[in-house]
């Protein structure tokens, strides 16, 4: 973990007096660790999908039920969910949440039908809907301007690491012990994290082990103010009505969508329409993955980049989006190639770019917003994109069965062009701090 932080300090700023500590980077670290194991536990049903459909005799519209009742429930929490870390705190909001999901995804090893299976999806939803407003609102406390960008990068990259880890190692536990062990393991996972995330995670103002320099230098680094003169629920209701919201909450729910579709459906249509076995899935099913890896933190520090040249904030993260767009598109043709590799390598690049699109998606509240609504704003934006992924969710079921998998393709690759332009039309920084405050 040291020289991944040496690396970002380095990259991240420019040198500055004395040495401000790296506190704030083992708080990243832990997150991206979090969101590793979160996407180990929700991948677990989608890598076994294959097996366990043919052992229950599930169809594509029940697959789709059964991934869409996690959608749904990931999607309402990411709103209360915020709310729920702004009212209590990130510590102990993600502790919490961590034990429901691990909980959960450990007793989904006990069901043998389409409700049981949606039943325990959806409470599986509730509990990791809490981990990207949780880890949003941890940047946005721990990171000046500059940096969040690839902060933002090393924890969303987690669910690329998590989601290959889980079509590497899934396959693998459910052939050697069955796959209803595959869920106690991948569900075990959370409780190491919960010890780690205990000791390593505090507020700022009451860490233990950040130094002064550190705090100093976090401090003024931040262009937003870190109070906001609205309270209670005049407070949400301003944020309902503010056009940045609704660029980043367009932006997400036409963005999200794409993400969804290859996480959750490509194991089943590698297995559909290229023949692949479960061992060969776990072969190839994770190249994917690391290629949106990639792709979070080549958003996460061209912006970056970018803003130490000079850049302002916003334009750096929107033009981000906009040449994001272009890779995405690859994946238009990959449902058409003969070549099932070339088809695997379209997909990679489709995956690379959005996941640069996502890394600047969830910056933008914490470089629009102040830090105590940073994780409403973002759970706004998660209910959108949850809902949205839901929708494209069950229609892929529908359409698969009907047609093929070509149109979600299509779908997939088109989408982002128009939350491109929603965000290019709607968000606007605020001219002063005076603005920002009225929040």
């Amino acid at each position: 973990m040291i020289p991944f932080t040496d690396m970002q300090q380095a990259i991240a700023h420019p040198p500055r007096k004395g040495k401000p500590g790296r506190t704030r980077w083992w708080v990243v670290w832990t997150l991206f660790f979090s969101t590793v194991i979160n996407y180990i536990s929700r991948q677990t049903f989608s890598v076994l999908a294959p097996l366990i459909s043919t052992q229950f005799h599930l169809n594509h519209a029940e697959l789709a039920r059964i991934l869409g009742a996690f959608q749904i429930s990931y999607a309402i929490t990411w709103l209360l969910g915020g709310i729920f870390l702004d009212a209590v705190g990130t510590r102990i909001g993600l502790a919490v949440a961590v034990v429901w999901w691990s909980l959960v995804n450990m007793l989904t090893g006990f069901a043998s039908s389409v409700f049981s299976f949606a039943a325990f999806r959806f409470m599986l939803g509730i509990g990791e809907g809490v981990n990207w407003p949780g880890a949003s609102k941890a940047v946005a406390e721990w990171f000046p301007s500059e940096e969040r960008s690839v902060a933002v990068a090393i924890f969303d990259s987690g669910s690329s690491v998590g989601g290959a880890l889980a079509a590497l190692m899934i396959p693998w536990i459910a052939l050697a012990f069955g796959w209803r062990w595959s869920f106690v393991f991948s569900g075990a996972l959370g409780f190491v994290w919960l010890a780690v995330w205990l000791r390593v995670y505090h507020p700022l103002d009451r860490h233990p082990r950040v130094t002064k320099d550190e705090v100093e230098l976090i401090h003024a680094g931040q262009e937003r103010v870190s109070r906001s003169e609205r309270k209670g629920i005049s407070r949400w209701l301003h944020l309902v009505k503010d056009r940045n919201v609704w660029g980043i909450v367009l932006g997400r729910a036409l963005t999200d969508p794409i993400w969804w579709f290859y996480v959750f459906w490509l194991p089943q249509y590698l297995s559909d329409a290229r023949g692949f076995s479960l061992k060969r899935i776990a072969l190839f099913a994770w190249v994917p993955f690391a290629a949106a890896d990639l792709g979070n933190f080549t958003g996460g520090l061209i912006s970056g980049y970018c803003i130490r040249r000079g850049v302002s904030v916003i334009r750096a993260r929107t033009w981000i989006c906009a040449v994001s767009c272009l890779p995405i598109l690859a994946g238009i043709p990959s449902a058409r190639v003969h070549n099932v590799y070339v088809a695997l390598g379209l997909i990679c690049v489709a995956l690379w770019g959005y996941a640069s699109w996502s890394t600047m998606g969830l910056t933008l509240p914490s470089d629009l917003f102040p830090q105590e609504v940073v994780a409403t704003v973002t759970g706004l934006s998660g209910l959108a994109a949850g809902l949205g992924g839901a929708a494209f969710t069950f229609v892929v079921g529908l359409t698969v069965d009907r047609y093929s998998y070509g149109p979600a393709f299509l779908a997939a690759g088109l989408l982002p062009l128009v939350a491109t332009a929603c965000l290019f039309l709607l968000v606007r920084p605020e001219s002063s701090p005076q603005q920002q405050s009225r929040l």
